[in-house]
Order: C-alpha cells, then structure tokens, then sequence
C-alpha cells in the first residue's frame, strides 16, 4: 500500500520512508531493510533504478 500511495503522489519508496511510515527509528533500519528485501523477492515491489547504489535505492511497485 505504501508503494501504491508514493506512486500515486510521483515520489518512491525509500528505507527512510517507510520507517517513517511505520514510526521506527534510524537505529533499526535493519528492520525496514529487511522488509524491502523480502517484498523485492516477493516481487511487489521493483527498484526503480537496478544501477543505485545501497543506500540510494528507491523502489516502486511491481507495476510501475
């Protein structure tokens, strides 16, 4: 769902947003980090750009 809203309003996923999104702090990124791993190999979301680096990867939905 978060995919879908940042696609709609033009912007992407990013490991901060969605920490924001669920209220977890800078110190637990490795949560998040996790979670867009796992959706990546579920296939709901893509990255935007396969050339970023780490820390710069933005992600969109699988139907974007």
């Amino acid at each position: 769902m978060h995919a879908c809203l940042k696609r709609v309003n033009r912007e992407f996923i990013t490991n901060s947003s969605l920490r924001e999104r669920f209220g977890i702090e800078g110190k637990n990124s490795s949560i998040i980090s996790r979670l867009l791993k796992d959706s990546l190999a579920a296939g709901v979301i893509k990255l935007q750009d396969e050339n970023s680096a780490d820390k710069n990867r933005r992600y969109v939905p699988y139907w974007a």
